[in-house]
């Protein structure tokens, strides 16, 4: 059986690591397609230096645009031949990958499948959707976005296999211990990059918040936050530490090491509940719930982030907190019901 996997952003690189070694296991050959939506290299060829992937195929795209990425696409899949195509997520590269094998006519399997946040204000939810309708197979992290596609009435094939950022985390933490940049405890480690929290006006808002919060903040700047810090001269206050993109492994000890996470990713959500660290989610809304509502994680909504200091200082990891998103393992999942469902296709 043959793949072709499509990657774009960081968190797909991530997800790829676990789940391309449980394919090679299986015996299923991959063809890995990096889109090139993001291409500074601390947010991508780092993941495939550091976690010891194949060289992908990158298309070198510099573009979120889903209409310009899916005709290269439907090319690399057409040249490469697969028996399906794999996409990660909810990223404008998971939609774009979908819609160009479903182009073809290739089946999709969707990894992170029926997750809604039930903000259709966010492109990421309306990518979701889509994805979730067109995939022939859908991976599900938990019972719950299992649920939630059995009730929007998908076509495809539900699986239950748990997270395969899970995986990544445990097989690549003892590796991680050591490696992220020395900073006196207690501190947190801040994240933003979502385009909403970036335009200049909500920027300023947010940066006002962390800069009165009280605390000590790690920022590993991205490229896109970076270029609007600068152009509106917008200034973190000294006890924000703002330093270039980290390496994968140099983040995760990071997160691992802080007292508290201040995010708007997804990912990272997921990653401080499997490292017990409480989690500020700097978005009104998040297709995580479960860590919302085992009191792990707290929403402040952007648009008002002046509670950010007491959601800090109030944040907790519960002692009783559940094992959420599967057990680490998924990727074996993924791989042995590729080859049940869509083996002899």
């Amino acid at each position: 059986m043959r793949v072709l996997s499509v990657v774009g952003n960081r968190p797909q690189f991530i997800k790829s690591g676990p789940l391309s070694a449980a394919l090679s296991e299986a015996g299923i050959d991959e063809t890995v397609v990096h889109t090139g939506q993001h291409y500074d290299r601390e947010l991508s060829q780092v993941f495939f230096d550091e976690l010891g992937l194949g060289e992908p195929e990158n298309l070198d795209l510099r573009t979120a645009d889903v209409e310009e990425m899916r005709p290269r696409l439907e090319a690399a899949i057409s040249a490469a031949n697969p028996d399906a195509v794999l996409v990660f997520g909810d990223t404008n590269s998971t939609l774009a990958g979908a819609q160009a094998a479903q182009a073809v006519g290739l089946p999709v399997a969707h990894v992170e499948a029926g997750l809604r946040s039930g903000d259709l204000s966010m492109p990421e939810e309306h990518n979701r959707i889509e994805v979730d309708r067109i995939a022939t197979v859908l991976f599900c992290p938990d019972d719950r976005s299992a649920a939630t596609l059995r009730s929007e009435g998908v076509a495809g094939r539900i699986e239950v296999v748990g997270d395969v950022m899970a995986d990544a985390t445990r097989i690549f933490l003892p590796l991680a211990r050591g490696r992220a940049p020395a900073v006196d405890p207690p501190y947190a480690v801040l994240t933003l990059h979502r385009q909403a929290n970036t335009e200049p006006s909500q920027l300023r808002r947010l940066a006002d918040a962390v800069n009165a919060s009280g605390w000590t903040l790690v920022f590993p700047i991205h490229p896109r936050t970076r270029r609007v810090l600068d152009a509106e001269e917008i200034r973190l206050a000294p006890p924000v530490h703002a330093i270039e993109p980290l390496g994968y492994l140099e983040m995760l000890d990071l997160v691992a090491g802080s007292a508290r996470v201040v995010t708007d990713s997804g990912g990272l959500q997921k990653e401080a509940y499997w490292l017990r660290v409480p989690c500020v989610t700097l978005r009104p809304s998040t297709e995580w719930v479960d860590t919302v509502t085992v009191g792990a994680n707290t929403l402040v909504d952007p648009a008002d982030p002046s509670g950010l200091g007491a959601a800090l200082d109030n944040a907790s990891f519960p002692e009783d907190a559940p094992p959420l998103y599967g057990d680490g393992h998924a990727s074996e999942r993924v791989a042995a019901a590729l080859l049940a469902s869509l083996g002899a296709s």
